[in-house]
């Protein structure tokens, strides 16, 4: 897969909601349960980070969930672009960008939404090709407007700004015009998940679905 061809395929999925689900699930047994909420609250497109040892089971049971396009988050070596494809995962997402990673996931096909934080992080990608980032660490990075900044001499980029965003400033990054949604975990907190109370989930991610951009 060229990079133009997971830009274009990165866009595509951030435009089926303004809010992407960053998942950290310990539970392989509840993530069916996690997802369908998740899904039906409006919220198609779920990241599943590759921080626990049960990640790439969640992927594959999160997978058999109807409507859901599931990816696999904190991809950071080529055997992680590898199991997280095996596992059924469709698009993937990286918390920086480096060529093994990059090459990685061109070479099994799996559309990769690159994270950037700096103008020449950014810059390097655009070379590259890829004209749909993450721009993470984003609250750490500056916020909002070192987003904005970026806008002006850079405006062929579009990101999905991820790290410290929240129902509370998610609005903000949205309205800027190089951000196409944003990556946020508070619509499936842990406490809500441990107890299982899929309904509240429901309820935060179709907040979340219609927060304008």
């Amino acid at each position: 897969m060229t990079p133009e061809a997971a830009s274009m395929k990165a866009e595509e999925l951030c435009l089926l909601a303004p809010v992407i689900p960053v998942l950290v699930v310990k539970d392989a047994g509840t993530a069916a349960l996690l997802a369908r909420a998740l899904v039906t609250g409006g919220l198609p497109v779920l990241e599943v980070t590759l921080r626990t040892p049960s990640a790439l089971d969640v992927i594959r049971e999160m997978s058999g969930v109807a409507g859901g396009v599931v990816g696999a988050g904190t991809l950071l070596t080529p055997a992680d672009v590898e199991a997280a494809k095996a596992a059924g995962a469709q698009f993937g997402v990286s918390p920086g960008a480096t060529d093994t990673i990059l090459d990685a996931c061109e070479a099994n096909d799996l559309p990769l939404l690159p994270g950037a934080a700096t103008a020449t992080e950014v810059m390097r990608l655009l070379e590259r090709g890829y004209t749909v980032q993450k721009f993470f660490p984003a609250e750490a990075n500056g916020g909002a407007p070192a987003l904005k900044s970026l806008a002006s001499p850079l405006p062929q980029v579009r990101f999905c700004p991820t790290g410290g965003v929240s129902l509370a400033n998610a609005g903000t990054y949205l309205s800027l015009p190089n951000t196409l949604c944003v990556g946020g975990s508070w619509v499936a907190p842990s406490d809500k998940v441990d107890s299982g109370d899929w309904a509240g989930i429901e309820a935060l991610a179709r907040e979340a679905s219609k927060l304008p951009r």
